[in-house]
C-alpha cells in the first residue's frame, strides 16, 4: 500500500511501516533493533516497489496435481547497495529475492562540500534486460543516487528503482530534476535538510547507527 506523494515518489501508508520507523528514530534504540528494524523496513518495501515485476508461468508438479505456478526471474534482477550504509538493507531485500544478484557501489560524502565521491565500483558490465534496485536509507542531498544513477544509465541499464528509508525533498528534487523517469520507494518524506546536511527530524546517520560507529560507542 503506497500514495504517489509526487511525480515518482512513492511513500510506503502502512500501519507497521509506521510503527517501525517511529521505533527506528529513536535515538535510544540500540544496534541490534536498529538492524532488525532496516532489514523489516527493506523487506515491506521491496514488496511494494516490486509490484510491477514479470512473472512467467510454468507447469509444476504438487504433491497432489500437476498445476500452472508463476515465477519471477530472480536471476535478472540485480541489488546495488550504496555503501556503507546501503549494506544494511540487503538482507531484507535478499529474503524477498533471494537469487538475485548483489553487487556494490561504494560513495562517501565530502563532509566540506557535500558533494558525493566514489571509492569502489562492482558492476557486471552486461546490464542488458537486467532490473536494478538501488537502495540506500537515507536520501539526503541525492548525490549518491544521483553519482549511482550516472554510472548506471552510462553502462546501458534502462529499469533502475531506488529504495530508501527515509528521503529529504531536496534529495529527491536532485534525483528527479536529472531523472524524473525513476521511481524512489521511501517510508516518509522528510521537512528539510539541516546546515551540515542530515535530514531533519531524520534519524541521525544511517551508516554509523547500523555499524555501531558513533563516537559515543
Amino acid at each position: 500500500m503506497f500514495k504517489e506523494v509526487q511525480k515518482n515518489l512513492f511513500i510506503i501508508e502502512h500501519p507497521l511501516v509506521k510503527h517501525k520507523l517511529s521505533k527506528l528514530r529513536l535515538k535510544t534504540t540500540n544496534k541490534k533493533v536498529f538492524k532488525e528494524l532496516v532489514e523489516e523496513l527493506a523487506i515491506i518495501e521491496t514488496y511494494e516497489a516490486t509490484r510491477d515485476i514479470p512473472i512467467y508461468s510454468q507447469k509444476i508438479d504438487t504433491p497432489i496435481a500437476e498445476s500452472e505456478a508463476h515465477f519471477v526471474d530472480e536471476k535478472k534482477i540485480t541489488i546495488v547497495p550504496i555503501l556503507r550504509a546501503g549494506l544494511g538493507m540487503v538482507e531484507g531485500v535478499w529474503k524477498m529475492l533471494p537469487n538475485a544478484k548483489v553487487e556494490h557501489i561504494g560513495i562517501y560524502r565530502n563532509e566540506k562540500t557535500l558533494e558525493p565521491v566514489q571509492y569502489y565500483m562492482k558492476i557486471s558490465p552486461n546490464v542488458s534486460g537486467r532490473r536494478f534496485l538501488v537502495i540506500d536509507p537515507m536520501v539526503a542531498t541525492g548525490g549518491s543516487i544521483v553519482k549511482v544513477l550516472d554510472i548506471l544509465y552510462s553502462m546501458g541499464a534502462k529499469n533502475i528503482k531506488v529504495i530508501a528509508i527515509i528521503v529529504a525533498p531536496e534529495g529527491i528534487n536532485a534525483i528527479h530534476s536529472k531523472f524524473p523517469e525513476v521511481p524512489v520507494f521511501a517510508a516518509a518524506l522528510d521537512e528539510r535538510l539541516n546546515d551540515k546536511g542530515y535530514i531533519v527530524p531524520g534519524l541521525g546517520d544511517a551508516g554509523d547507527r547500523i555499524f555501531g560507529t558513533l563516537d559515543e560507542e
